[in-house]
């Protein structure tokens, strides 16, 4: 599981698959996630701009990463 640290209170979910290397750029990040590939905390979500924080879990072609504080 790979960590993500926050600089600020949350990071979106897009800026996290990017930042976490799971995706090339923000098109590929927009897709995946319309797709309903990506989970935050098991569940399903298409909203790009999902902000995340502080333990939440994010799963992504069989990856997990963790933003913690």
């Amino acid at each position: 599981m790979e960590i993500i640290k926050l600089r600020d209170e949350y990071i979106k979910l897009g800026q996290a698959l990017k930042a976490a290397n799971l995706v090339e750029d923000g098109v590929e990040a927009k897709l995946v996630i319309q797709d309903g590939l990506v989970k935050v905390n098991n569940e399903v979500d298409i909203r790009r701009g999902r902000k995340l924080y502080d333990g939440d879990v994010v799963s992504f072609d069989g990856q997990e990463l963790r933003i913690e504080k």
